[in-house]
């Protein structure tokens, strides 16, 4: 019975060991990106950290990435819906693009493709476009103000917390 309930307490210890292995991992990995405290937020929202190594944190940051250009979609299309002036239609118009043809369906896949397959250097290159592009569509509403500032600056950050973890698997 002594060994049972000291097997047990082992085991638990061992437990509690791993946690604090891997939650001293995601705080390591957070400290060397531009925004830590995002980082660790992301991160910490997503059961997958518990367990992953630093390729499996990117690979979490970049699924981040994933959902917030998806919002920034569904956002726009409501904008879209709104009969916006002419000036704003036409920054939605092109944000739409940059978004679903870029983003969605460049960058990120590549940069999930590329940490699959174990090539940090191409991911990088594919969270950096989606940041490029973010900002590219921040500047597209000409001298006015964009109604999408706060997804545009989500998508960016997050795109800079990825790369900087990448480049830690150069």
């Amino acid at each position: 019975m002594r060994s049972s309930i000291f097997l047990v307490f082992v085991m638990c210890l061992s437990l509690t060991q791993i946690q604090i292995s891997m939650a001293d991992l995601v705080d390591d990995t957070c400290k060397q990106t531009p925004n830590n405290d995002l980082c660790v937020s992301t991160l910490h929202a997503d059961p997958r950290s518990a367990t992953a190594d630093v390729a499996g944190l990117a690979i979490i940051v970049v699924d981040a990435i994933k959902a917030k250009a998806t919002a920034t979609v569904a956002q726009i299309n409501t904008l879209l819906g709104s009969s916006p002036d002419p000036k704003t239609k036409n920054g939605l118009d092109s944000c739409l693009k940059k978004y679903s043809n870029a983003i969605l369906n460049a960058d990120i896949p590549s940069a999930l493709e590329a940490l699959q397959k174990n090539n940090p250097k191409f991911a990088e290159q594919g969270t950096n476009d989606a940041a490029n592009e973010a900002n590219s569509c921040e500047r597209s509403f000409a001298g006015g103000a964009s109604p999408i500032s706060s997804f545009n600056k989500s998508v960016t950050d997050l795109s800079n917390v990825a790369s900087a973890i990448i480049k830690l698997l150069l």
